[in-house]
């Protein structure tokens, strides 16, 4: 991950996770090119993970997205925008 922080509260410009996590999931999704519906999934995380060579395991993701979807999704955007800035996204 480009971010270790799961913080929903971390800065992102334009991060709505703690007060619209939806939009969010959607957000992520649209961004891998997926349906919106599956923006805060587990399958999100994973093929978000394994995509970039991010090491972790079925096991990591499950618990992120069970304990702390909020967390979960703002990692994932995060991670987005900083390789996007790096243009490997």
């Amino acid at each position: 991950w480009q971010s270790l922080s799961c913080c929903p509260l971390s800065p992102l410009p334009g991060c709505c996770g703690m007060f619209c996590y939806p939009c969010l999931g959607c957000q992520v999704a649209g961004d891998m090119g997926e349906c919106c519906l599956c923006g805060t999934s587990m399958a999100m995380r994973t093929l978000y993970r394994t995509r970039y060579n991010i090491p972790g395991s079925l096991c990591s993701d499950c618990c992120i997205t069970l304990w702390c979807p909020v967390c979960s999704v703002c990692q994932i955007k995060r991670d987005i925008n900083r390789r996007r800035k790096m243009n490997i996204f």
